[in-house]
């Protein structure tokens, strides 16, 4: 369209050179505003991607807590066993330390 243009006569040549200026500007002019928008709209597509697995890991978080909430029962009452059992063992040894001194304490008495 710019050989056309300037192949036309002096007076009609420079009137359409001018559009044709004015025209590329505005070509220009959007192709910058629709490389911005798209900038725009990808950007808010990732926006939405991220938010979307934001919520999955909030989700998939309650998950974790309730899990971590029965670990931490069952801890508990393995801890609370443990503890018991080792006072039982204790006292079987101290029942048994007694018995074996009240053995000896009849048998050397004699």
């Amino acid at each position: 369209m710019d050989l056309e243009a300037r192949s036309l006569q002096p007076n009609v040549k420079a009137v359409l050179l001018a559009k044709l200026r004015e025209y590329k500007s505005d070509l220009n002019n959007l192709k910058s505003e629709q490389k911005r928008l798209a900038s725009a709209n990808s950007n808010q597509v990732a926006r939405d991607d991220l938010l979307e697995s934001g919520m999955a890991d909030a989700m998939s978080l309650h998950g974790v807590d309730d899990n971590i909430s029965k670990s931490k029962k069952i801890l508990t009452n393995m801890s609370r066993r443990m503890s018991r059992n080792k006072w039982i063992i204790s006292s079987i040894i101290v029942v048994l330390v007694v018995a074996i001194a009240l053995i000896l304490y009849f048998k050397l008495s004699k």
